[in-house]
């Protein structure tokens, strides 16, 4: 499990993730000036950093390196969602505080993400089939579908 990213780590990633390109130091610390006062060497520590932690891979080019992220944005929130829900003393009283913590729009998108996990083939369908039998009528104690007598008498007597 990943470790979360600190506040530097996550503006300079959130730049890699955003242009979804191979970066330089430069253009970075160019993008981050816009909100804040940084220095050259800070960035390019930070990318190193980022490097030696596995989320970014780098190329040389001339005397400096183009970084590129390993993963997405979106595999890096998986990752800390499943740590902290992993974490849990009860998971599933977990999921549904952090269910009711969601929007609407939020509960739709997990919708959404579901069927998609799950797949066409296991979706029920909307109208039942037409050669669909109804289901058999068990006994208690019997299996639905399953012969009585062939329980009772292994002859069928």
């Amino acid at each position: 499990m990943p470790r979360p990213l600190g506040e530097l780590e996550d503006a300079v990633m959130s730049r890699v993730w955003k242009w979804n390109r191979p970066v330089t130091v430069r253009e970075v610390l160019e993008d981050l000036q816009k909100e804040r006062s940084i220095a050259y060497t800070t960035v390019m520590t930070v990318l190193d950093n980022l490097h030696q932690k596995g989320w970014v891979r780098r190329e040389a080019e001339g005397r400096a390196y183009r970084y590129e992220a390993v993963s997405t944005r979106a595999a890096y929130a998986a990752a800390l969602m499943n740590d902290a829900w992993s974490q849990s003393d009860n998971p599933a009283a977990a999921l549904v505080a952090f269910f009711g913590m969601m929007s609407e729009e939020q509960r739709q998108s997990l919708t959404d993400a579901v069927r998609i996990v799950q797949g066409p083939e296991t979706q029920e369908p909307t109208e039942p089939s037409e050669s669909a039998e109804p289901a058999e009528r068990a006994e208690p104690g019997e299996e639905p579908g399953e012969n009585p007598a062939s329980t009772r008498d292994p002859g069928g007597r």
